[in-house]
């Protein structure tokens, strides 16, 4: 074997113990493999050579002590950097160089040589020396001052195995571009905004269309309100070729009226500064009243008037926010005020101001309902006027009477209301009728005579009969030299008959063999009111209303008030298809003739009988079945021998043909040889 069989023997080990070794550790630090990998063969070809000692005669050989250097080794052999401007800085590129060796690399020098040595700059952060395994960045830039292709070297010289390292350097001057900055859109309108608060958010965009980066010396807000409105931006010191930014504008009204700014962008683009206008009006509430004044008139002591309103209107592009609503002036506790304004008014709406007149004084009652609230003419107000007098006052206790239910063309029991004169005069009285739309169902007494003294009352009585079913109405109507004359007395009662309900409303049998009887379903039928049900007739009907029956009922002709009954029907399908029909209930009752839906279909069996087993010990029969002759199933139809000498076959198909078979099974579940086999057909409806 020659020297250098053994070198090329000792160098693939090398390089297949860094593959299986060495190359997965390192490429999990982010150095690339490939350099790695040739680094550590060359380390292995030096170990190899000046480990190698003697080869002798018997080919054995004898290896001196392993021999120890730092071994350098790049990440990259050439950095491109492409085009950059004249005249400005490229991104930086890294370059990683590692220790690779099992000794400290010396770096005694790293520097960059060519003719365009100076275009081409570097930092880093190896110092002077590199424990094994450790690594280091070199971070390179290119600064072209001319156009054209430029090129160049870093060189970096250490003690390791293989001495220098060099990296190609290039990159390519071209003429600086021009930012071209763009605003859309070139104004932001807030509309109308309350003064003292804050609008949402409107956003412009600032865009660099040109070819070089758009630099930013200053964004501000400038204009005659410029304090009114707010910027915030994404935009930064610069802004790329082909890249845009984010204006956040937001207004701030401190007065009303109009008011306007701009946001001003000072940059390196031609027609800088770019301007995005701003405009806004600051809103104030602006509350208006109609009427401004509520006159009630005459109103007998401790009555209450009817109700009078006036309308606040907010006119104005803010919300109106409302502090007080309050009765003031002279006599505030002899008015009744409500409204539906709550605390705000939204722009342009409305609430209503509801007023009543209470007077507990004889004369002239004054007061108003003031207004506290955010509009520039607050208070606002509106002026109550009435005249308190002495003079008759009706009312009346119960203000309506209700019967309740009464049966059709019987009395009911009388009902009373109280009619009192609470004023200070005698009330004259000019009529008490009976009104409205059922006012014949109803009658009244009363011991009111033409005249109730002042604090006297008078008795009015009434009773219903109602001439028909359903809700009756009517009013007595009192006529008299009161406020408020005619004073009504409401009236109300429910004409009641029988009341019908069946339940069940529906019957359904399922599936029924043909001309078999089902079990019988049931219904009942109940009065639900105060007078009998009389029942004229009670039939089944419909398309298939022979196919049912009714087996059995207990109603008879009349069904007591409050009692029921019971309909036992039963289905015999004469068909193998869906079967209708309806109990009809014809009576005295509400909602006469009332119905019980019926529905089942018809399906057709096959009834299987045979003789009894002679033998002893049977246990029972088991059925097969097959849809030809010689061809039943291996599986019976029944889950369990058949005690019996009969069995039902349900499942079986219209228009099908079916072949049977049967076998006895003794005690010890040993079956008998088949029975004969049988056939049917079974029909096709």
């Amino acid at each position: 074997m020659s020297i250098f069989d053994i070198i090329q023997r000792l160098s693939f080990n090398t390089y297949l113990s860094l593959q299986t070794c060495e190359a997965h550790r390192l490429g999990t630090s982010g150095f690339p493999a490939r350099a790695l990998r040739q680094a550590r063969l060359r380390a292995g070809i030096l170990a190899a050579m000046t480990a190698l000692a003697v080869v002798s005669a018997s080919n054995t050989i004898a290896f001196s002590a392993g021999h120890n250097q730092g071994v350098a080794a790049v990440s990259e052999v050439s950095v491109s950097f492409g085009s950059v401007p004249v005249n400005t800085t490229s991104a930086p590129q890294n370059v990683t160089l590692q220790n690779t060796g099992s000794a400290n690399l010396s770096i005694s020098s790293l520097e960059i040589s060519g003719t365009y040595a100076s275009r081409f700059g570097q930092a880093n952060n190896c110092g002077n020396s590199l424990a094994p395994e450790a690594s280091c960045t070199i971070s390179l830039t290119f600064t072209p001052n001319t156009t054209g292709s430029r090129s160049a070297t870093l060189n970096i010289s250490t003690n390791g195995w293989g001495g220098r390292k060099n990296v190609g350097l290039s990159g390519t001057g071209v003429a600086p571009s021009d930012p071209t900055g763009s605003v859309s859109p070139g104004s932001l309108s807030f509309g109308n905004q309350p003064v003292g608060t804050t609008s949402a958010t409107e956003t412009a965009t600032l865009s660099n269309t040109g070819t070089g980066a758009l630099s930013i010396s200053s964004l501000t807000i400038t204009g005659a309100n410029a304090g009114d409105f707010a910027q915030s931006n994404s935009c930064g010191s610069s802004l790329p070729a082909g890249s845009n930014c984010t204006l956040s504008v937001s207004f701030t009204p401190t007065a009303s009226g109009s008011r306007t700014a701009s946001v001003s962008i000072a940059d390196n683009a031609s027609g800088s500064p770019q301007k995005v206008s701003l405009s806004g009006t600051g809103a104030v509430a602006a509350a208006s009243l109609s009427p401004t004044s509520l006159s009630f008139g005459n109103q007998s002591l401790n009555t209450k008037s009817g109700t009078l309103s006036a309308t606040l209107t907010n006119s104005s592009g803010a919300a109106l926010n409302i502090t007080a609503i309050e009765l003031t002036g002279n006599y505030p506790n002899q008015y009744i005020q409500t409204n539906n304004c709550g605390t705000s008014v939204a722009v342009g709406a409305t609430c209503t101001i509801s007023v009543q007149f209470a007077p507990i004084n004889a004369g002239s009652i004054t007061a108003a309902v003031t207004l506290i609230d955010n509009a520039s003419n607050s208070p606002q107000s509106v002026s109550l006027s009435g005249t308190g007098t002495s003079s008759p006052s009706v009312s009346l206790s119960p203000a309506s009477l209700s019967f309740g239910n009464e049966a059709v063309s019987t009395t009911s029991g009388a009902l009373t209301a109280t009619l009192t004169n609470s004023g200070g005069a005698a009330l004259s009285l000019s009529g008490i009728a009976l009104t409205g739309t059922n006012a014949g169902d109803f009658a009244e007494t009363n011991t009111c005579g033409s005249s109730v003294a002042a604090g006297g009352n008078c008795t009015i009585s009434v009773t219903f009969d109602p001439t028909a079913s359903g809700s009756r109405t009517a009013s007595i109507s009192i006529t008299d030299n009161a406020t408020g004359s005619p004073q009504a007395l409401g009236l109300s009662g429910t004409g009641t008959t029988a009341t019908v309900s069946l339940s069940p409303t529906s019957l359904s049998f399922g599936s029924q063999a043909i001309a078999i009887t089902s079990s019988t379903q049931t219904v009942t039928l109940t009065n639900g009111g105060n007078t009998a049900l009389n029942i004229s007739s009670l039939t089944i009907t419909g398309t298939n209303a022979a196919d049912f029956a009714d087996v059995a009922n207990t109603c008879g002709s009349s069904v007591a008030a409050g009692a029921n009954c019971t309909i036992a029907v039963a289905f015999t399908p004469s068909t193998c298809n869906s079967e209708t029909a309806s109990i009809t209930v014809t009576d005295n009752g509400t909602g006469s003739p009332q119905t019980v839906s019926l529905s089942g279909s018809g399906m057709h069996n096959v009834n299987l009988s045979w003789t009894a087993s002679s033998g002893s010990g049977i246990m029972g029969y088991n059925i097969y079945r097959g849809a030809t002759s010689g061809g039943e199933s291996s599986s019976p139809l029944n889950s369990a021998p058949v005690g019996g000498t009969g069995f039902t076959d349900e499942g079986v198909t219209a228009g099908s043909t079916y072949y049977y078979i049967v076998t006895a099974v003794g005690a010890d579940d040993v079956q008998s040889s088949a029975s004969g086999e049988t056939s049917t057909t079974v029909p096709s409806n």
